[in-house]
């Protein structure tokens, strides 16, 4: 078996790794450091938790043990795709330099420009920073890369893929060429590998897994969830969620629970703390001061549950993290095998669990298709898929009812026009003359008129006939009275049925 003093480490580091309780290098720090340390580039691939952190800081603090950095000038550089990792890498390098005069900056958003500005001003070994932060810097003159002997990009894959291509071309353009370059990630996808091929010189490729695989020791599952209604979804997911934290009783010590939005990390988590659960939400969106001191209540143990968006996915090494829910089933492949690899890390057992309802199905098959496995489907434990699966075809047979099952295989959209319109049809005549006398006594006064105006030439022999020889003046007056007298019947006054003249004159 390889033991770190095979791997030509400084002895300082060697020192410092005895401190921190690791016997042996992980498969991917044996691949890398001896490499590392002869000046090659390095192009890392490990699943997860398999001590990537350590096969870049040891070999770095081991190469950079000599020499001293100028004001404004770091010596080398680690790019890290949010925050927390970045905090994390900072940890890693505390740890392992200890024994040696190495300084470090961290810079990352949140944190006042002044404090980073007095630490780059003093010169620093070594300079951890996310993208944003290190251009703001540079940008402000703050900051000369012109003397960087080592860059290491951590989380490469994600680095490149969530948009940081441009500035990260930008960071490599105002660095040495002659640098010594460092890739390592968990997944990498060919086409961000072709990428890479322009950073790296003739890397020494260290794979010691398949990219994109789930540890061995992590007890993998699926709940298959359909909401009874559309607008009960949320609750009854959340509700199923707490089912399944009290289904894994005393083995679930503690958990991160992942959400793909910001805005359901918060409701989950409010939610989570409403029945008495500890939780609490770290997600961009939050101060960086918050963010850190509630990642800390969670490695610390004083908080069970961490409720987070992918911001807290990719390389936060927390120690003993039983369980890995997956709220959300991830819109992207890879971010499966970087959330469930929060547990199960350092050769630990773990156990993650996800919740996937009917739209999120295509983004399961994408998740087993990367892993080549297919995810075991588990019960749901509040029962609720057989009801969920059963009530749909129930509510099916009750929209033909009120139709007296005439035509059931009709649309539902024909059949109810045609209920409406039943009432009126199959309504007695008599009815509608008793209800509206009016209406009914005027529908012939609408046709009468009609004919005097398709033959006007007939309207004066028609006219003393129907109305006992009272037709006078023109035609128009004629039809006027006519109407009148049809519409109000023998009965009518004598100034209705005069025509319009004769009431002038009169």
């Amino acid at each position: 078996m390889t033991k770190f003093s095979d791997l030509n480490l400084d002895p300082k580091v060697l020192k410092a790794i005895v401190d921190t309780g690791y016997e042996s290098p992980t498969p991917i720090q044996a691949g890398a450091i001896p490499p590392a340390l002869e000046g090659r580039d390095i192009l890392g691939i490990a699943q997860t938790g398999t001590g990537k952190t350590a096969a870049f800081t040891m070999p770095m603090i081991s190469m950079l043990r000599r020499g001293r950095a100028r004001a404004r000038m770091p010596r080398s550089l680690v790019l890290c795709p949010t925050r927390e990792l970045a905090a994390q890498v900072a940890e890693n390098f505390d740890a392992y330099a200890k024994y040696t005069k190495l300084t470090k900056a961290l810079l990352i958003g949140g944190v006042s420009f002044k404090e980073q500005d007095m630490l780059i001003d003093k010169g620093v070994d070594v300079l951890i920073a996310t993208p944003g932060r290190l251009l703001d810097h540079f940008e402000r003159g703050k900051l000369i890369l012109s003397d960087v002997k080592i860059m290491v990009v951590d989380e490469a894959d994600r680095m490149l893929d969530m948009g940081f291509i441009p500035d990260i071309e930008r960071i490599f353009g105002l660095t040495p060429f002659t640098r010594q370059t460092f890739f390592f990630s968990a997944t990498m996808a060919p086409e961000i590998e072709r990428i890479t091929n322009t950073f790296l010189s003739n890397p020494a490729r260290i794979e010691v897994a398949r990219a994109a695989t789930t540890g061995e020791n992590i007890a993998q599952s699926v709940v298959m969830f359909r909401g009874s209604r559309k607008d009960r979804e949320g609750t009854e997911k959340r509700a199923l969620l707490r089912a399944l934290i009290e289904s894994e009783g005393e083995n679930c010590r503690n958990g991160i629970i992942f959400c793909n939005r910001k805005v359901d990390v918060d409701v989950v988590a409010k939610s989570m703390k409403k029945h008495g659960l500890d939780a609490a939400p770290i997600h961009g969106d939050l101060d960086q001061s918050h963010r850190t001191r509630t990642l800390q209540e969670f490695r610390d143990g004083t908080l069970r549950f961490l409720v987070a968006s992918d911001v807290a996915a990719r390389g936060l090494d927390v120690p003993n993290v039983s369980h890995v829910f997956n709220f959300d089933v991830p819109s992207h492949a890879e971010d499966y095998v970087h959330r469930i690899g929060r547990t199960g890390r350092a050769g630990k057992t773990g156990t993650a669990m996800m919740i996937c309802v009917p739209r999120d199905e295509k983004n399961l098959e994408d998740v087993e298709r990367l892993v080549q496995n297919k995810i075991p489907r588990l019960d749901n434990p509040k029962g609720g898929n057989a009801p969920a699966a059963t009530t749909a075809p129930a509510a099916a047979p009750q929209a033909p009812a009120p139709q007296s099952g005439e035509r059931t295989e009709e649309p539902k959209k024909r059949t109810r026009s045609r209920s409406r319109s039943k009432p009126v049809t199959d309504a007695p005549k008599a009815d509608v003359v008793a209800a509206k006398p009016d209406v009914v006594a005027e529908k012939p006064v609408q046709k009468q008129p009609e004919t005097p105006v398709a033959k006007p030439a007939e309207a004066p022999a028609e006219q003393p006939k129907q109305q006992g020889g009272r037709g006078r003046g023109s035609d128009n007056n004629n039809r006027s009275t006519n109407a009148r007298a049809t519409g109000l019947g023998n009965d009518a006054p004598d100034f209705i049925a005069m025509s319009f003249e004769e009431r002038r004159k009169g």
